[in-house]
């Protein structure tokens, strides 16, 4: 009897296939691309130099093997026939399957630009996309990164890092708008400036500058930003074709129960890839979460996915950042301290005396105690919040 196909080799799609494969179920794991699995979240290490690419690996073939996961790698689904159960392939096969995951994740959006298809003009999502990076990185020359994201800012760093001058083009008016409120944006573009990446911002692009091969990149105000190489970070989409096309309710994601069911009782969806309850996430510890859930609920066990604080906890061109809860609200008073000659700012918004959101830079060592602070009554904390969890609990004991 066919067992459990998962479509989906990334860091979602393999871990729910361990667990399944722990527990004795026959498990066979499809990857679009070429090679064994690798963590995706060290891309940016990889290409900064900080590791090799054997690195990356998460697991050889031998332990793949030992765990009973068969990989199926570059390989591609082209379509679902549900009531048969059965997957059409690129390669021309046909796989029968009994349950069926969907770990798809997501694609980079390509912004629809004038010479967005030119020669050296790369998205940042895959091994393959780095090592083209690597290849012109090595030739020294200009990068322009387009978006100041988490993504852009690591493509910026790690490219500055093999050797090319970069800079960073971001469309709004502070980098990583949604994990930082101005003042801690303002540090992080001061440090960026300081290790030589240009930082520009509210900077709008509209072509990208060349005829066969990229050579900069056209702004709104008319300002050509010269480039030999140029990457674009603005953002994803989850990878849902295959299951619209096979009739799945799909919105913004493929939409799932608490038990990453979709419409169709035999198909789950996990990751990027998925929406539940009107959200999609975009980091790994909800997608670890989720693939937990799909496969203990596989394995009979009654589960139910409840999506966790929202929180970001990062480290970007090497300063601490972390983030939870409500960072932009207008209604919410505020308590800061700053130090910017320490590189050290937080920042606490509070409504009807209690904690809706944080912003750390610099030191994020008490990221955890305030992350469970949130949506809890803090004032008799308040003068003291900003201090940290020591000081904060030696002062209330005495």
């Amino acid at each position: 009897m066919p067992g459990v196909v998962i479509i989906g080799s990334g860091p979602a799609g393999l871990r729910c296939a361990q667990t399944l494969a722990e527990a004795g179920r026959r498990v066979t794991l499809i990857g679009a691309e070429p090679g064994l699995p690798y963590n995706r979240v060290a891309l940016s290490n990889y290409l900064a130099g900080d590791v090799d690419a054997d690195e990356l690996i998460t697991h050889s073939a031998q332990r793949l093997e030992e765990l009973g996961i068969e990989l199926r790698s570059g390989l591609r689904v082209t379509a679902i026939d549900r009531s048969a159960r059965t997957l059409a392939t690129d390669s021309g096969e046909t796989i029968a399957y009994d349950r069926l995951v969907l770990a798809t994740g997501s694609q980079p959006f390509r912004l629809p630009l004038p010479g967005a298809d030119l020669l050296g003009v790369l998205m940042y999502r895959t091994l393959a996309e780095v090592d083209a990076m690597l290849a012109t990185a090595r030739q020294g020359g200009r990068a322009v990164v387009i978006g100041g994201g988490l993504l852009g800012l690591e493509a910026a760093v790690g490219l500055a890092r093999r050797g090319m001058q970069a800079t960073v083009l971001h469309a709004v008016d502070r980098l990583m708008e949604r994990q930082l409120d101005h003042a801690s944006a303002g540090l992080l573009a001061q440090r960026l400036r300081a290790q030589g990446i240009g930082v520009e911002l509210a900077a709008g692009s509209v072509a990208i500058a060349g005829d066969t091969q990229a050579t900069g990149v056209v702004l709104k105000d008319g300002r050509v930003i010269p480039a030999d190489l140029v990457v674009m970070a603005v953002g994803i989409r989850p990878e849902t074709g295959v299951a619209r096309e096979a009739g799945l309710t799909v919105q913004r994601g493929i939409v799932v129960d608490d038990q990453m069911v979709t419409s169709d009782a035999a198909i789950q969806a996990i990751g990027e890839c998925a929406e539940h309850a009107g959200l999609c996430c975009g980091l790994v510890a909800p997608c670890f979460a989720q693939a937990e859930i799909a496969a203990r609920h596989l394995l009979g066990e009654p589960v139910a996915y409840a999506p966790q604080t929202d929180a970001t906890a990062l480290k970007v061109a090497g300063a601490g950042v972390w983030s939870g809860g409500e960072i932009d609200a207008a209604d919410a008073q505020s308590l800061i301290y700053a130090d910017p000659d320490g590189a050290e700012y937080r920042r606490f918004l509070l409504r009807d005396h209690r904690l809706i959101g944080a912003v750390l830079y610099g030191e994020t060592g008490d990221a955890a105690w305030y992350k469970s602070l949130l949506g809890q009554d803090v004032r008799a904390l308040r003068s003291k919040l900003a201090f940290g969890r020591a000081h904060a609990e030696k002062e209330l004991a005495a």
